[in-house]
């Protein structure tokens, strides 16, 4: 990756994280009131998402339109309060590369983490500022509990996953790591905000709180959010796909990272075991 691909990158995390202000969150909130001023969001990423096609050489008309209605889709659905449908059109053209034909192939790696960056600051925006919902939990740690509460749920889980993973031939038998200990520190940080946070302001800060808003903070409630985020790895490798051992890992996962973010008062609870999940499978199994 170039130095300006990076530039673009670490901007876009900036954006993400700055958000975990309250007072920037304040800000927004005042930033996006007035009639029609939320649409000036969508056109500056829209922007952003140019630039990042231009530095990696894979600027086109069709490329940008495609991405501008992209980003419209979910505002019209906010403003006509179809909440979820706004989350729908936010997470599945991603998830199925939707225009990926568009970007050439040595580009499509970058564009497509600009592109899933893009989308959790719109994400964040409404739900966040213009439309704001509660529960999301997108904030920063607010006492010790946030803190212990992702490695006492990490030393329950572990062990479930890794009998579950290993009987059902998802992940071999444990070993010891073979990288370098640089290499699996830095791992750390690039899991948790380019895999765990993403995943966790999705199925956790927008699907299961919405739907504890609606049923009720309720052990269904929990289970319906995490089978939801099972399904969303039937498409993922390295085993034949329709991956149903992944989704079974998954969505036993999915119950722990609820479990973590329904008791947590921030999403960096869940996300924090989150990413000390995926470390542990990368590097152990």
């Amino acid at each position: 990756m170039s130095s300006r691909e990076i530039i673009v990158i670490s901007a876009l995390l900036a954006a993400i994280l700055g958000l975990l202000s309250r007072w920037v969150q304040h800000g927004l909130k005042l930033a996006v009131a007035g009639r029609g001023r939320v649409w000036i969001v969508p056109a500056v990423l829209a922007l952003v998402f140019g630039v990042a096609a231009a530095i990696a050489g894979a600027f086109s008309w069709p490329l940008v339109l495609v991405v501008c209605v992209y980003l419209a889709a979910p505002v019209l659905a906010v403003r006509a309060n179809y909440r979820f449908l706004a989350i729908l059109l936010l997470w599945l053209p991603l998830e199925f590369a939707a225009g990926a034909r568009l970007v050439p192939r040595p580009a499509q790696g970058f564009l497509h983490s600009v592109a899933y960056g893009i989308a959790i600051l719109l994400a964040l925006v409404l739900f966040l500022a213009y439309r704001p919902t509660p529960g999301m939990k997108y904030n920063l740690p607010a006492g010790a509990r946030d803190y212990w509460l992702p490695f006492a749920a990490f030393a329950i889980t572990a062990p479930i996953l890794a009998a579950v993973g290993i009987s059902i031939g998802f992940i071999p038998a444990p070993h010891l790591p073979t990288a370098s200990a640089g290499r699996m520190a830095s791992a750390v940080g690039i899991i948790f905000a380019g895999t765990a946070l993403p995943e966790e302001i999705l199925f956790r800060a927008l699907i299961q709180n919405l739907l504890m808003q609606r049923f009720g903070s309720t052990t269904r409630t929990l289970f319906a959010a995490s089978f939801i985020f099972g399904c969303a790895h039937l498409n993922n490798g390295p085993q034949a796909l329709p991956n149903w051992r992944y989704m079974i890992l998954a969505t036993i996962a999915g119950v722990a990272y609820g479990a973590v973010f329904q008791r947590a008062s921030t999403v960096l609870s869940s996300a924090t075991l989150h990413m000390l999940v995926d470390w542990t499978k990368h590097f152990f199994f």
